[in-house]
C-alpha cells in the first residue's frame, strides 16, 4: 500500500511539475492581415487576401484565451475598405486585455491606419505609406448604362429619398448634401479615433487629415506611428510592454477557405466568377462590379 500511495505522489509531482513548466511559457502571438478590408471575404486563387471582421476576432480570441500569450503583434498590410469592417475590427481589438502592437509592412493606409490607431504602440518601416486620413462616399450613377443595354427602370416609392441611392439618375443637390454630411461625420470619427489612439489635439489630426499618405519616416516625425523597424523591432516592443524575455513566437493564420470554396464560393475572384468573366466585355464586367456592390459605400480607403 505504502509503495502504491508513493507511485500515486510521484506522479502528482510529476504532472504538478508539467503544469508549472507549461504555466512559464512566455509567447507572443503574431497575427497578420494582409489585403483589402471587407465585411466578407473575397479571397481566392484569382484575387487578393482580404481582411474581414470574423476572421480578425477568431484570431484575437485564439490569443485572448490562450494563457501563454502575453502578447499579440499584429502585422498590417491594407490601403484600408469598408467604414463598417474598419469599425468592427477596432471594436474586437479593443476588447483585447494584453498589449498589442502594430508592425506595418508597405501599405497601412486610411483603414489600415484606422484600425492601428490605437494600438499600444505602431511600429513601420521607413518607407510604409501610412495616413490617407479621410473618407470616399460612392454612390454610382447606372443610368447610360441602362439607357444603352436597353433597360428601364420605374420606381415607386413612399419617402422623399427613399431611391436617391437607387442608381438612376444623379443625386439632387439636397440629396448630395445628405452624403455630404454622412461623410464629414465619418471624416470626424476616424479624426477622433486617431487624436484618442495617438494622444494628438484633434485640431492638429485634422490638419494632417487631408488624405495624404505619409511615408514611415514622416508619420513618426508627425507622431502618427511610435518606432521605425520591422517585425523583429514589434515582437521585441510587444515582449517589453508584457515584461516578459526572450518569448516565444507563435504565427497565427487566417483559415483556409478550402478547395470547395476557392473554385464555387461565389466570392470576389472565384473560379465561377473567373470563368463568367472571360465570357463578358470590359463594359459588362464593370457593370457587374459596379452593380455587385450594395450602395452607398462609404470607405476609409
Amino acid at each position: 500500500m505504502r509503495k502504491l500511495i508513493s507511485i500515486i505522489f510521484i506522479c502528482l509531482l510529476a504532472v504538478s511539475q508539467l503544469t508549472s513548466c507549461n504555466a512559464i511559457v512566455n509567447k507572443v502571438a503574431v497575427i497578420s492581415l494582409n489585403g483589402v478590408i471587407q465585411i466578407e471575404s473575397g479571397s481566392s486563387v484569382f484575387s487578393g487576401s482580404s481582411i474581414t471582421p470574423d476572421d480578425v476576432r477568431k484570431q484575437l480570441e485564439r490569443a485572448q484565451n490562450d494563457f501563454n500569450v502575453k502578447a499579440i503583434v499584429i502585422q498590417v498590410n491594407s490601403p484600408g475598405g469598408d467604414v463598417s469592417a474598419c469599425q468592427e475590427i477596432v471594436y474586437e481589438m479593443q476588447k483585447v486585455k494584453k498589449p498589442v502592437v502594430i508592425s506595418m509592412r508597405s501599405v497601412a493606409a486610411s483603414g489600415g491606419y484606422y484600425i492601428s490607431a490605437k494600438a499600444n504602440k505602431i511600429i513601420a518601416l521607413p518607407s510604409t505609406l501610412t495616413g490617407s486620413i479621410g473618407v470616399i462616399s460612392e454612390v454610382p450613377n447606372l443610368k447610360g448604362l441602362f439607357d444603352k443595354i436597353g433597360v428601364s427602370m420605374q420606381i415607386i416609392k413612399s419617402g422623399k429619398y427613399k431611391d436617391m441611392y437607387s442608381g438612376m439618375g444623379e443625386l439632387t443637390p439636397e440629396e448630395t448634401a445628405i452624403v455630404q454630411k454622412t461623410t464629414d461625420e465619418l471624416y470626424n470619427e476616424f479624426v477622433n479615433i486617431v487624436a484618442e489612439g495617438r494622444h494628438l489635439d484633434p485640431g492638429k489630426v485634422k490638419e494632417l487629415a487631408t488624405g495624404q499618405a505619409y511615408t514611415g519616416l514622416e508619420a513618426k516625425d508627425l507622431g502618427l506611428v511610435d518606432e521605425l523597424g520591422g517585425l523583429d523591432t514589434a515582437i521585441d516592443e510587444a515582449a517589453k510592454l508584457a515584461s516578459i524575455e526572450k518569448p516565444l513566437i507563435e504565427y497565427y493564420h487566417p483559415e483556409s477557405p478550402g478547395i470547395f470554396g476557392i473554385l464555387f464560393g461565389g466570392g470576389n475572384g472565384s473560379l465561377l466568377d473567373f470563368i463568367g468573366a472571360r465570357l463578358l466585355s470590359a463594359e459588362q464586367i464593370a457593370a457587374l462590379s459596379v452593380m455587385s456592390n450594395s450602395y452607398p459605400r462609404f470607405l476609409y480607403q
